[in-house]
């Protein structure tokens, strides 16, 4: 028989506290605190936090995809939180707190809006804003000392979206192919040498020309314009949407995949497309 959980006592000073981001800064103290807060929370630090930090992103981004507005509230919340935490242990570290967290998004933010909050116009078009976010950017970059081209390009962002972020930063320095064109001749080369390692060289060969294969289709996205990790992001659902119908297909003849061949679900799989072509899925 499971316990039913306790309700935290009344008489708790927490609930004292303001509703909010007060309480919730309480509670990150709280948690953290090395006499009475939890063991989980007080052993970690920025490295052990940082990859619920991303996967709470991405949560965010998963609830606007599925318009899901209450779950979308919720994982904002989460995301907050990931904020609150990696603030406390900054300033467990005596390195910085929440609040001199949200002073720095603020400065910088009017720093990069000069239209909004200073005296240039706000006519601007969404181009030319583009244009001055990244030159301040890069002003921001060259005061933290980072001078070379590529510096500043996170590590921690998707590899395709990173790979078309280091392309941009290379192709504002002219290091950039004149048309997509171009790129669709690089694409045919690198696969012609990813055939050739697959037949005559070792796996780590094979790995290398795989990934300049990749990296060069990531290129050919942000010629057209396309957003690569959107682009697979959304084939990937549309993959599930399609297998799962042919999954369904199966089951209405009393069979799971694993009974099924490869002539049935391929066969399943291109009336499954023209449905879905054609809006019926």
């Amino acid at each position: 028989m499971t316990d039913t959980p306790k309700t935290p006592p009344q008489t708790d000073p927490i609930h004292d506290v303001p509703e909010g981001i007060e309480q919730l800064l309480e509670i990150m103290r709280r948690l953290r605190d090395p006499e009475g807060g939890c063991p989980w929370d007080i052993k970690q630090d920025f490295a052990t936090i940082s990859p619920y930090t991303i996967e709470e992103a991405y949560e965010v981004d998963d609830a606007i995809a599925r318009g899901d507005m209450e779950d979308l509230k919720s994982e904002l919340g989460d995301l907050l939180f990931q904020s609150v935490f990696q603030a406390q242990i900054a300033a467990d570290k005596g390195l910085f707190d929440f609040d001199d967290v949200a002073k720095s998004i603020a400065a910088k933010m009017i720093s990069r809006h000069p239209h909004v909050f200073g005296d240039e116009s706000n006519q601007k078009s969404p181009e030319q804003q583009t244009i001055d976010w990244e030159r301040e950017k890069a002003a921001e970059r060259k005061r933290r000392g980072e001078t070379r081209v590529l510096d500043g390009v996170a590590m921690g962002l998707p590899a395709l979206m990173r790979a078309q972020k280091l392309q941009t930063r290379a192709a504002r320095v002219g290091f950039d192919w004149p048309d997509a064109s171009h790129v669709l001749d690089k694409i045919r080369e690198e696969a012609a040498e990813l055939e050739e390692a697959r037949d005559t060289l070792t796996q780590a060969e094979v790995f290398e020309e795989f990934g300049d294969l990749l990296f060069v289709v990531a290129n050919l996205g942000r010629h057209l314009g396309v957003d690569a990790e959107e682009a697979l992001r959304a084939t990937n659902a549309k993959f599930i949407r399609r297998f799962n119908a042919v999954e369904d297909r199966l089951a209405a003849k009393g069979k799971a995949p694993s009974d099924s061949d490869l002539a049935e679900m391929d066969a399943l799989w291109d009336a499954v497309k023209v449905e879905d072509k054609a809006g019926k899925l």
